[in-house]
């Protein structure tokens, strides 16, 4: 699918409608979490781990088993089921895609700030010029969140690029951000947030902040929003686009996967850099053996794409990675 606008070149998937589960007879009576543990066999757990593993790549250790019950009681309760082994049936099931994403949107941590690791965003600040450069000559800049949760990160970065580069809003400049969890990426969307999460906000962030539709909340403002754009994927499946990116921001997500799943995810987002792109991870993240998938460190948590002898810094002319086919 391809067209001149953004809003075109990256149309929205439309949600399937929801499937819902028709319990016959009375209503079952809920179910507390105490007797839903008692009934999370070993057996049970490991299937259901499974399915999460299928899903989002995060593995569950037998650590995590409290947390589980904690986390998807309420699924049983508002389903009307009796225990876990209903459950895994309803998500093995086809009647499940759309239970699915509520499993995925319990069991996912979204935790985020805005600004988090400042250190990136200096290093981005730094970077701002030789994009804007790009763009005033005729080129693309395209950067991805790709694990933007409920949006913090992605504004955050519109807002730096912001203040280095006021009129970047008039050039082709476009910050994809991407969350597995369809409830994360609605919050990301509504760009609404609890005073409370921007009470140290630095001024550079209050400068696009609005007053909130409801009391003690506030609005990212128009600027920070026109260069954003909010969709939900899967790191782990296919990446329904072309082309290449500036910056890169995958950021404490990998800390949940097994080893080959890291190294597998470091690979395809190496390789969906430009020549002298930038990849930022996470705190407690590293890229074991980087050079080897044609990354470079160039500061904590930061890695660039090396520039071979042919060629360009930022890369050339290409496919734009919002060219795509919204996933199926």
């Amino acid at each position: 699918m391809t067209a001149t606008s953004f809003e075109h070149q990256f149309g929205r998937e439309q949600p399937n409608a929801a499937t819902r589960l028709t319990v016959l007879g009375p209503s079952p009576r809920p179910v507390s979490p105490y007797e839903a543990a008692s009934r999370l066999t070993d057996d049970v757990f490991a299937r259901l781990a499974g399915i999460v593993h299928r899903e989002t790549g995060i593995v569950l250790p037998a650590s995590k088993r409290n947390m589980v019950v904690s986390r998807l009681s309420r699924r049983l309760r508002a389903l009307g089921l009796n225990d876990f082994a209903e459950y895994c049936r309803l998500l093995e099931s086809v009647e499940g895609k759309s239970e699915r994403k509520a499993l995925v949107s319990a069991i996912t941590t979204n935790v985020t700030s805005f600004f988090r690791e400042p250190h990136h965003f200096v290093t981005l600040s730094n970077v701002v010029p030789d994009l804007a450069k790009k763009a005033r000559f005729g080129g693309r800049v395209r950067i991805w969140s790709a694990a933007c949760a409920t949006g913090q990160e992605a504004y955050s970065i519109a807002v730096q690029i912001l203040e280095r580069w006021p009129d970047a809003i008039h050039f082709d400049v476009k910050i994809l951000a991407t969350d597995i969890d369809p409830e994360a990426i609605e919050t990301a969307r509504q760009g609404i947030y609890d005073d409370s999460l921007v009470s140290d906000a630095p001024r550079s962030l209050r400068r696009h902040l609005v007053r909130g539709p409801v009391p003690n909340t506030v609005a990212i403002g128009d600027l920070p929003r026109k260069l954003v754009r909010f969709e939900e994927l899967n790191l782990l499946g296919p990446w329904p686009f072309r082309g290449h990116f500036d910056v890169i921001f995958c950021r404490n997500v990998v800390i949940y996967f097994d080893a080959t799943t890291r190294s597998h995810l470091w690979e395809r987002l190496s390789n969906r850099l430009v020549p002298g792109g930038w990849l930022f991870v996470g705190h407690s993240e590293t890229i074991d053996r980087s050079t080897r998938i044609g990354l470079v460190p160039a500061g904590v948590t930061q890695y660039r794409r090396r520039v071979e002898r042919q060629e360009h810094p930022f890369g050339p002319a290409s496919d734009d990675v919002l060219d795509m086919e919204p996933p199926n």
